[in-house]
This record gives structure tokens, C-alpha cells and sequence, in this order.
């Protein structure tokens, strides 16, 4: 096989023509570094190597690009790199990132509960939830949840004193209790706090 043509593509890519014909946009620089030039032979493997160096590279820097905008778990960036490369690549990047020190779990559920619960206002069986639903380890959420010392009384009375004024008209009542449950507040909890709005009137 014989490669005929590359020509320049946006967001550093090259289109690559074997024997005459496109065969794929792969990134620029690894094409350079590899010496893919015109004229040269090659053959499936060399193709099938390029392309996975030119994935890796793609999704490195898809990764450096989302941690420079914000924290992310492994999870959350591998899930997301996926959407645009392959299962491998997508790997690759999350734990070189880990290695750089550009991604921590456990740094990353710290920052993300202390948000949950304190701009949030969510209960800690909902933070935990949260913390679950991006990747991190249930062991290592609950671990640092424990370490938190909340009131969800004073909690519960931020969110009502934030969103619901009047919270003993029913209606009011019925959806602050449903927004309150949603955050992972028991009932019972939920319950307690109306009873002082109710006792203040």
C-alpha cells in the first residue's frame, strides 16, 4: 500500500489517501513523528499502529483539555473521552493523567461531597449516591462522608428558607418535601423541620 496524498484537516488532523483513495482523518503530529510521508510503503500493521497512536494522542489530549475546565473522577473522564475514541485509548489517557497527578479520586470526592453538602444542602445518603454515580469507590465515599461532620436539621431549614417562603401553604409543603426527599432526606427528618415552621405561625 502506498500513501498518495495528506492533505491539512481542522483540529490538527490530517486526511490520509492510500493507492488514491481516503482512508481515515488521523492527528497531524503523530503522523510527522512516525514519518508517514507521501511515497511511503506500507503495510496493514503499520497502518493499524498509526491509527492507535494517533487515538492515544487524541484522547490525551481530550483528557488535558476537560481537567483544564474542571475536576473530573477516572470514571466521568473515561466515560466522556469514549464518546469520541476507542475503549484502550480512552484508558491510556486516564491513567496518564492519574500518573501526572491531574486526576485523584480521592481529591476529587473530597472537593465534590464538600459541594454536595454545603451548596447543595443534600443529605449524606444523597452526596453518597452522587459520589457513587461518578465513579468513585463506595468504601472511599463513605470513608470520607464519615469524616464530615453535618446538621441536617440546619440543612433541611437552608434549602425551605432558600426556595419554599411560605412552607406552611400545603401545595408549597408537598414540593418542598418532595425536593427535600430527592436530596436523600428521610421523611421523618423532613417532617420534624415542618413541625417548627408549623409551631413559629
Amino acid at each position: 500500500m502506498l500513501i498518495t496524498a495528506i492533505e491539512p484537516r481542522k483540529k490538527s488532523m490530517s486526511a490520509l489517501y492510500i493507492d488514491g483513495e481516503f482512508v481515515m482523518n488521523l492527528d497531524s503530529r503523530t503522523l510527522i513523528e512516525n514519518r508517514f510521508d507521501v511515497g511511503r510503503e506500507i503495510d496493514d500493521e503499520d497502518l493499524y499502529q498509526i491509527i492507535k497512536l494517533s487515538n492515544e494522542r487524541r484522547a490525551k489530549e481530550k483528557a488535558l483539555w476537560m481537567i483544564s475546565y474542571r475536576d473530573h473522577s477516572k470514571k466521568e473522564l473515561k466515560d466522556k473521552i469514549r464518546r469520541t475514541c476507542d475503549e484502550d485509548s480512552a484508558q491510556k489517557a486516564v491513567e496518564r493523567m492519574e500518573e501526572l497527578g491531574l486526576v485523584n479520586d480521592e481529591n476529587y470526592a473530597r472537593r465534590y461531597a464538600q459541594q454536595l453538602l454545603f451548596t447543595k444542602h443534600m443529605s449524606k445518603n444523597g452526596a453518597f449516591q452522587s459520589l457513587v454515580q461518578k465513579g468513585i469507590d463506595k468504601e472511599l465515599a463513605s470513608r470520607i462522608l464519615d469524616e464530615i461532620t453535618v446538621d441536617s436539621r440546619e440543612h433541611i431549614r437552608a434549602v425551605i428558607d432558600k426556595k419554599y417562603k411560605n412552607i406552611n401553604d400545603e401545595k408549597i409543603r408537598r414540593r418542598a418535601s418532595a425536593a427535600l426527599q430527592r436530596l436523600g432526606y428521610r421523611w421523618d427528618e423532613i417532617r420534624s423541620v415542618f413541625e417548627e415552621y408549623t409551631e413559629e405561625d
